[in-house]
């Protein structure tokens, strides 16, 4: 869900995006994406937070681009609204809606989120309770459906998702929001709040629909600059961590100790350089700091993988590649965010077209009665 957008809608495959989205959608079950499709025969494993709500912001994305309303509207929107109500209701791994419209999720020994490395028993990165870009992930979701039911005129709908939303959106800037360090707590769960700095916080900027004043975005985006960015992406963990690891290398256990424990992860520059040019207000020299942070990785396309990007990067210089050669998420949103931040080529919509009409032929409207009547009154 996070590789669609950048592979296939600034790239024009429509039909691959339409059919990706249908086909998960058909798998959908209890309210959950399946994250993982076993060999032929066996059951979809459903054990993720994250990708059910990244659902959401891939078909907002496909409908921006396309304004393929009747898609949505017929193989998608129901399924959507199912989502929702599980969501609420609860389903699996504790994950549920809790008082104060944020999502709670997580037990012991599961890992939910996409930092979700373990080895043994031993869980590298607890999140258990209030993930901070699931907070993010899931107000951005109400949003859409917000805008969604508005669309297919569903009154009663609209109006339900945007009081979820707004509750969201107050508990959340109550419960994460660090005075102290004027960035984002990673974990809230009731006890004392996970202060460590991660790049977590980053999609409460990127994501098109954010909770946070612009104040508070610019705090986030240059504490993330500060600690976590590097030319190759953004470190899963800042320096100054006392469980920060700088080198991704050695058996399973050391790899899987530094995975997300300070090596840096490429995908993520995509949202970094999202929020950086949202918070400097979409301008050219936000947009050329941009592109110069993306040089980089014109060498790293013929350092691993020829012609792609690797999985993850080492936190210190020289910023050896590690993982897979060949990320389809890093690949994805490095061109999503060249396109569509750097360059600003953003989708228009059919949709937006239509209503750009509508609003000129209205504004044309006006602008006659207004000459008629200047006419009378000059007449008379």
């Amino acid at each position: 869900m996070i590789a669609l957008p950048g592979l296939t809608l600034p790239t024009k495959r429509y039909d691959v995006a339409r059919s990706i989205l249908r086909t998960f959608a058909q798998h959908v079950n209890r309210g959950m994406l399946p994250n993982r499709f076993p060999d032929a025969g066996e059951t979809p494993e459903y054990n993720t937070v994250d990708a059910t709500l990244w659902f959401f912001e891939a078909v907002r994305s496909y409908l921006a681009y396309t304004g393929d309303l009747d898609f949505v509207a017929q193989d998608l929107y129901r399924v959507l609204t199912d989502i929702v109500s599980w969501h609420v209701r609860g389903t699996r791994f504790g994950i549920k809606v809790d008082p104060s419209g944020l999502l709670n999720s997580g037990e012991p020994g599961v890992q939910l989120t996409w930092m979700d490395a373990k080895v043994g028993d031993w869980v590298v990165t607890p999140r258990y309770g209030k993930p901070v870009e699931i907070q993010a992930l899931w107000y951005n979701a109400l949003c859409i459906m917000e805008y969604l039911a508005q669309q297919l005129g569903e009154e009663l709908r609209r109006k339900h998702y945007g009081g979820m939303a707004t509750l969201a959106k107050w508990s959340f800037n109550r419960l994460f929001w660090n005075e102290e360090g004027n960035y984002l707590f990673d974990v809230v769960n009731g006890g004392q709040p996970g202060a460590s700095i991660r790049p977590n916080q980053i999609f409460a900027v990127s994501l098109p629909y954010t909770m946070l004043s612009p104040e508070r975005a610019e705090f986030v985006v240059r504490t993330v600059q500060q600690h976590l960015l590097t030319p190759y992406g953004l470190r899963s963990l800042a320096p100054t961590d006392p469980q920060y690891r700088g080198r991704y290398r050695g058996d399973p256990v050391s790899r899987d100790g530094a995975y997300h424990q300070g090596t840096v992860w490429p995908w993520l520059m995509g949202p970094f350089i999202t929020a950086y040019i949202k918070v400097n207000g979409n301008r050219e020299p936000a947009r050329r700091q941009g592109e110069a942070w993306l040089d980089a990785f014109k060498e790293h396309l013929s350092d691993a993988g020829l012609g792609h990007v690797s999985e993850v990067c080492d936190s210190e210089a020289p910023h050896q590649p590690g993982g897979c050669i060949a990320q389809a998420w890093s690949v994805a949103e490095l061109l999503r965010a060249t396109v569509e931040d750097v360059y600003g080529i953003r989708p228009m919509s059919r949709m937006k077209v239509e209503a750009m009409v509508e609003a000129d032929q209205m504004g044309d409207k006006a602008r006659t009665s207004k000459a008629v009547s200047r006419r009378a009154v000059a007449n008379e």
